[in-house]
């Protein structure tokens, strides 16, 4: 009974965040709201470092593994995510060099603007490795969170609940930062919101996991957010922020910052509330 809830409430948690994500995402971009994508750029950006910043490493130093430990995880992962973004890069160049070059001299001949074609080159490459490392992360995430729940389930079923629905609660707004980044790297929306949710559903394999082995993955769980947090700080760094780095006018700025601090907060205040939740029950 307690492996058939853990299954079901990782399964709502990992890939009901996801759907929950997509949905405020379809509903917020364009419309009345004038939302546009470097708006919903902007907003990644701030949840995916709240993320890391505000919850995942907080909670990685609340445990017994060591500050130079964790600190060195987290340093090791940002290379690990530097080398796959070089790696995506050489490889999609040595694809597809020859027919870069061509246009990049023709630019040249023609007096075109060096930096306008240096963003279109970072924004053709820069997502489809971002897409992998938010993946990567992501899915380490959620393998963290599945063992989690099935930790909370095997001391109480309803504080298994309980976590349960504080994870798909902190979960949404980094699962839009998520589906941003992908939807760069997809041939379509629904693609992107497939390798999402698949991402979301290693929180079952965290829940199974878990389940039969609590007490030895328990002492993993700090290295595991350390590497989550690797990725969501490189990509948000070295991906998304870059995209945002344009001339714009003094008021579009002050917008494209304060969707950047309003990731920050919805993630710090949706945290805490699922926080405070749990340690009230």
């Amino acid at each position: 009974m307690t492996l058939v809830a853990i299954i079901l409430a990782t399964l709502a948690a990992g890939i009901g965040s996801v759907w929950v994500a997509a949905a405020l995402l379809r509903a917020g971009l364009g419309g009345r709201w004038r939302v546009g994508p470097q708006h919903l750029l902007s907003l990644a950006a701030g949840a995916l470092l709240a993320t890391a910043f505000m919850h995942l490493l907080p909670e990685a130093f609340e445990s017994q593994a060591s500050a130079h430990d964790l600190f060195a995880t987290l340093l090791v992962g940002v290379v690990f995510f530097f080398l796959l973004d070089k790696a995506e890069l050489w490889h999609h160049g040595h694809e597809h060099g020859h027919g870069h070059e061509a246009p990049h001299a023709q630019g040249e001949a023609h007096g075109h603007d060096h930096g306008a074609h240096a963003s279109h080159h970072h924004h053709h490459h820069g997502p489809r490795a971002g897409g992998w490392a938010v993946l990567t992360g992501d899915s380490v995430h959620c393998f963290g969170d599945g063992v989690l729940i099935a930790s909370a389930f095997v001391a109480d079923l309803r504080l298994g609940l309980v976590a349960a629905i504080s994870v798909l609660a902190h979960e949404v707004p980094h699962h839009m930062g998520d589906l941003l980044v992908l939807r760069q790297t997809s041939a379509s929306r629904r693609m992107a919101l497939v390798k999402v949710s698949l991402a979301g559903a290693v929180t079952a394999l965290g829940g199974l996991a878990g389940f039969f082995l609590v007490e030895r993955l328990h002492d993993w769980l700090p290295y595991f957010l350390a590497v989550a947090s690797s990725s969501f700080v490189y990509v948000a760094l070295a991906d998304l922020i870059p995209q945002l780095q344009r001339r714009l006018s003094a008021r579009e700025t002050v917008v494209q910052v304060v969707f950047l601090l309003l990731g920050m907060v919805m993630v710090t205040v949706v945290s805490g509330l699922a926080h405070g939740q749990a340690h009230g029950h």
